[in-house]
């Protein structure tokens, strides 16, 4: 088995220190290799590491204790499973190559107030790099800063991204102290 890769995501590593020291747990939705809670663990934050599959969520775990980084994991199938995020537990949540629309408000609402989301996934221009090409996988124009209209926003891109190739939307943003109903 070879080494799992723990370089983070460019995003990460720009405004990762703002979630080292939130009000709560970060949440890493469908990790993967967990590589993006792994870095934000290195930094101190208290990580919750979330997928379907829980052979990587062990590979993960086993990592972190190679590291001597502290982490928790959640075995889940956000899709199965209406609003599967409860209410303002998170300080912070990241997604990482993972689209489910469904999810959005259920986002909104884990997050604290006062809470940090970072999200990046792929965009309609994807399919001109490679994959995913399944429109159903890709962000619309502005779909992100619509979707989390209302909170701060600390940076947003969308765009093209080298090392490799990809259309990227890309979302830091604040959830409000009081959020308008």
């Amino acid at each position: 088995m070879g080494a799992i890769d723990l370089e983070p995501a460019a995003l990460l590593r720009e405004f990762g220190g703002l979630f080292s020291s939130l009000n709560g747990p970060v949440l890493d939705m469908a990790c993967g290799s967990g590589r993006n809670g792994l870095y934000l663990a290195s930094l101190g934050a208290q990580v919750r590491l979330c997928d379907r599959d829980a052979h990587a969520l062990e590979r993960a775990q086993r990592q972190a204790r190679d590291l001597g980084l502290h982490i928790t994991t959640w075995q889940v199938d956000l899709e199965a499973v209406d609003n599967p995020l409860p209410a303002e537990a998170y300080g912070g949540i990241i997604v990482f190559r993972y689209l489910h629309r469904p999810l959005f408000p259920s986002i909104r609402h884990a997050l604290k107030p006062g809470g940090l989301l970072a999200y990046e996934t792929y965009t309609l221009d994807q399919p001109r790099f490679g994959k995913p090409t399944n429109p159903d996988f890709l962000l619309r124009p502005g779909e992100l800063r619509e979707a989390f209209s209302g909170f701060e926003i600390i940076h947003a891109f969308e765009g093209i991204l080298e090392n490799p190739t990809r259309a990227t939307a890309q979302i830091v943003c604040r959830k409000p102290l009081t959020e308008a109903s």
